[in-house]
């Protein structure tokens, strides 16, 4: 029998900086915004030029939000350590604390890092279709991957998980794309 836990005991380890939820959903949206500019490189007419400057594109995007989700992060937990202070809660510090921080750098890190695998493959493949499909089979594994994590953390649909985020992330990709993301 399994035993029963408070959401916040089970979804946040006091040893964990990140949920399991927290990391898959931060690789998953750096993903996401990598595959937006990938999808969007027309690789029959592209020119390394235009490959360089997709790279460009999509690193500097997933540097920006990996900033952005960073300091959110941060926001968010002062935001919580705020109400449960006005909840009368004693010992609770409002500036940022030394777990935020890493927390905020293990954001930054899994959204920028993320980017890497799908791009590689323009790097060492000179013929763009080759490299966007090698790139898209990357990506499919990667939303695997993380699906199969969350559906560990779920209580045990691994594989459900995994093919549901692949689902998921390609109609979350074309959504993106078709709407000029």
């Amino acid at each position: 029998m399994r035993k029963t836990t408070s959401f916040t005991q089970y979804s946040r380890a006091p040893d964990l900086v990140l949920s399991p939820v927290d990391r898959a959903s931060e690789v998953v949206f750096g993903l996401i915004m990598a595959l937006t500019f990938t999808g969007g490189l027309s690789v029959a007419t592209a020119s390394q030029t235009e490959v360089r400057a997709m790279l460009i594109g999509a690193l500097g995007c997933n540097l920006a939000w990996g900033m952005v989700d960073a300091v959110m992060f941060v926001l968010a937990n002062m935001a919580e350590r705020g109400r449960m202070e006005s909840l009368g809660h004693p010992h609770v510090r409002l500036a940022v604390t030394r777990r935020d921080a890493r927390g905020a750098i293990s954001v930054f890190f899994l959204v920028v890092l993320s980017t890497i695998p799908v791009a590689f493959p323009f790097l060492v493949v000179d013929e763009a279709r080759h490299a966007l499909r090698i790139s898209n089979g990357i990506a499919v594994m990667m939303l695997f991957l993380c699906g199969y994590v969350l559906g560990d953390h779920a209580g045990g649909r691994r594989w459900a998980g995994g093919f549901l985020m692949m689902t998921v992330g390609a109609v979350l990709v074309w959504a993106t794309i078709a709407l000029g993301g």
